[in-house]
């Protein structure tokens, strides 16, 4: 089985086609961070354009380099939430369009689902597993049983780890996006200068939040004598990351004892996706809590941690095995929480 997936669900344009056999053949990810960088964040209308502007070539590269006509697919799949509605409806009405033409079944994914089923795509990992899902729009902890079956343990309580960095680089004069600044920024820093807190910390159930550490880095900015130096500035940064990723592995931990209680005799694994999955301290911290709690941490690489198409022709292909084909009725979806992919 061959899928081309389309991937359009904010400021990443991306085509890519997958194998059944867990054989990416093609994956085209073009950034549109030059067209958002001088607004600081995604501008939702510039990014519905960029789509329209870069998709048809990026579909028609995608095909050739994978060596396969459009006649050749099993399968489009296309991404329909969530996320922006404009962004959504380009790669949505483009995947429908090229399905028809080409008289294949159409596939419309949950985003978020595809994050959930990438560690099947590169590690072949069998469910159940916990999903430790971040990204600049999601921090959720998920029991994944099945495809469109999965159970929400926690989610944040306010800021999403990825938009929270943003917010961190923003306090500290650092460039956009954020999480990949602030990481480059910490590793000349030294995380022991800064006495942050780690919200929720030992805290019973998997609820995040990060809105009270986002204050205490603009708290601990303003009492500064001075503008912060390059030095202090990396130290700032470094305080913040291991704020994050201490919270991220203490929250991490009480889901992997609830997950262990409750699927007893089946080896865990904890599944770290998304965008922030791509913070190396980040998964440092996860891979300790988890061998505190025997599991083992899958990653996948960090091309397809961030927004990427190939996740998206991996959950077609997911969805096709078991007869699951969407109508070109399907609607894209601005909110499609990952509890509710099965519908």
């Amino acid at each position: 089985m061959i899928v081309l997936g389309l991937e359009t669900s904010c400021d990443e344009t991306a085509a890519a086609v997958v194998r059944d056999d867990r054989r990416i053949l093609s994956n085209l990810v073009l950034s549109q961070l030059d067209e958002h960088r001088p607004f600081g964040g995604v501008v939702p209308e510039v990014a519905a354009r960029a789509h329209l502007a870069y998709l048809p070539k990026l579909i028609e590269r995608a095909l050739g380099d994978a060596g396969i006509a459009a006649s050749d697919l099993d399968g489009v799949a296309a991404t329909a939430g969530p996320g922006l509605i404009g962004a959504l409806l380009v790669g949505l009405t483009a995947g429908k369009a090229l399905a028809y033409a080409a008289g294949k079944p159409f596939v419309a994914v949950n985003h978020l689902e595809a994050h959930a089923l990438t560690a099947r795509l590169t590690e072949g990992i069998a469910f159940p597993y916990l999903l430790l899902l971040v990204s600049g729009g999601h921090c959720q902890l998920v029991e994944v049983e099945g495809v469109g079956k999965n159970k929400l343990l926690g989610t944040t309580l306010d800021d999403a780890v990825g938009e929270a960095f943003d917010k961190a680089a923003r306090l500290l004069g650092l460039a956009y996006p954020g999480g990949p600044a602030v990481e480059q920024a910490a590793r000349s820093g030294d995380a022991r200068r800064f006495a942050l807190p780690r919200p929720m910390h030992g805290r019973s159930g998997a609820d995040f939040s990060f809105a009270g550490l986002k204050t205490a880095l603009r708290h601990a900015v303003a009492a500064l004598p001075a503008p912060p130096d390059e030095q202090t500035r990396a130290d700032l940064a470094a305080s913040f990351q291991a704020a994050v990723a201490d919270s991220l592995a203490d929250r991490a931990g009480h889901a992997l004892a609830r997950f262990a209680a409750t699927h007893q005799g089946i080896a865990p694994v904890l599944v770290l996706a998304g965008g922030v999955a791509a913070n190396m301290t980040i998964r440092a911290a996860l891979a300790l809590r988890a061998e505190v709690h025997g599991a083992k941490l899958v990653a996948p690489p960090p091309a397809l941690c961030t927004d990427n198409a190939a996740m998206i022709a991996w959950a077609g292909i997911e969805r096709l095995q078991l007869g699951l084909v969407d109508g070109f009725d399907a609607p894209a979806r601005p909110r499609w929480p990952l509890a509710g992919a099965a519908g």
